[in-house]
């Protein structure tokens, strides 16, 4: 099941509404105001497995990130969920360091291949998450593939700043996160594509989630 995900999707991160405040609407595209409160969108819903798709756009030197499966109630986003982080390396100084480069796990793994942005211009970026894989698309290549339940992950996190965060990549299911780095960041095209949780096939017989991902893949 394909749904979009219009800003009525999201809310202000330990808030009720959409915080217009810092966040613009601009028909189709959700539009991050630069110098404003540092407040991220959550999701309304909560996803366990799922591919997330979008467009986004930076200034030069733009800086954001997308975070799955986050508990909000944790301090922070970054508190709980693992971020993809979406960046300009070229004007960026997060783009000198391979683990915070565009595409990246942030802080955690480098991208596979490095995405070079042009600043204000579009490109898509995918995040899928399916049981523990995890994969990094952009501009229609896959950049990252990993899996949260690997123990040398498990090692990184450990050894990283999310130490102090005994949850943090832990659930199995929470909420999307769009960062809001206090800087512009453009967002259009969203959409979230979930299996359904119970396919009837006939009066008397059912498919499990689990059954119906792996036809997916």
């Amino acid at each position: 099941m394909i749904t979009p995900l219009a800003a009525s999707q999201w809310r202000a991160w330990h808030g009720d509404e959409f915080p217009h405040d810092c966040w613009r609407v601009e028909g189709e595209e959700l539009h991050a105001i630069a110098g404003m409160r540092r407040i991220d969108l959550i999701s309304l819903e909560r996803y366990r497995d799922f591919v997330l798709r979008l467009e986004f756009a930076l200034p030069a030197g733009g800086n954001s990130g997308l975070f799955c499966r986050v508990e909000e109630d944790a301090d922070l986003s970054w508190h709980s969920g693992p971020e993809m982080q979406l960046l300009d390396d070229r004007e960026h100084s997060d783009g000198r360091e391979p683990t915070t480069r565009n595409g990246a796990l942030y802080g955690l793994l480098r991208p596979e291949l490095e995405t070079p942005i042009e600043p204000e211009q579009f490109i898509e970026a995918v995040l899928s998450v399916r049981g523990g894989e995890v994969e990094h698309w952009l501009d229609g290549r896959r950049v990252l593939r990993y899996r949260l339940d690997d123990p040398a992950l498990h090692k990184r996190i450990a050894d990283s700043k999310f130490s102090g965060y005994p949850r943090f990549a832990k659930a199995t299911e929470g909420h999307l996160v769009i960062q809001h780095h206090g800087e512009a960041a453009r967002f259009r095209r969203l959409s979230i594509e979930t299996p359904d949780r119970t396919v009837h096939l006939d009066p008397s017989a059912e498919i499990s989630e689990n059954a119906l991902l792996s036809r997916l893949r």
